[in-house]
């Protein structure tokens, strides 16, 4: 059995991010034989193609990270009905300069926790569609609009409803599968 490398991104900058929490939730629960790493954003500077010829450090720690991954993961909040900016500033470093894509057929999901209803269902709309431009192997199903509760998630990752909990480890689970498939036909090294 294969270990794969699962960098992961925390779309928000929040100290006190309730998609932290539901990160550190999913890798709680993930397969046993998925790696976790985050990948910062926090320190990049706002993308201009003037940085093309010459990334700067953190640009470059992005993309290394990006390609020490076997696979990535989006957990994100909903800003203004779409991502948080300093995440499409991620994506718009790693994706470019031009020929040089990280998200290139990596193997991708997306998830996000709000405490609306609608459980960041645009922001994954939004992201789909970047990621999408960006060629990355998404994960179509299961989508995971999560309503975000404290009574629910622990901040150690703990799942405190079994329903819940059920959820995401099934979720969790299609990933890994969906990490397999897509590295069987695409390999990244």
């Amino acid at each position: 059995m294969s270990t794969y490398r699962v960098g992961y991104f925390v779309g928000s900058l929040s100290s006190t991010s309730i998609n932290r929490v539901l990160s550190r939730a999913l890798i709680r629960i993930a397969p046993g034989d998925l790696e976790f790493s985050e990948i910062a954003i926090g320190d990049l500077p706002l993308y201009s193609p003037d940085y093309d010829a010459d990334y700067p450090a953190p640009a470059q720690a992005l993309k290394e990270s990006i390609s020490r991954a076997d696979a990535v993961l989006f957990v994100t909040p909903e800003y203004n009905r779409s991502i948080p900016g300093a995440l499409k500033n991620a994506i718009d470093w790693a994706s470019r300069p031009w020929g040089q894509n990280s998200f290139d057929h990596i193997p991708a999901a997306v998830i996000g926790a709000s405490a609306g209803q609608i459980g960041t269902a645009l922001a994954q709309q939004s992201l789909r569609a970047v990621l999408s431009f960006c060629n990355a192997r998404q994960m179509t199903a299961p989508e995971a609009y999560i309503r975000f509760s404290p009574e629910v998630f622990a901040d150690d990752g703990a799942v405190h409803d079994e329903s819940t909990e059920t959820f995401l480890t099934n979720y969790m689970a299609e990933f890994r599968d969906h990490i397999e498939r897509v590295l069987t036909v695409l390999p990244r090294r």
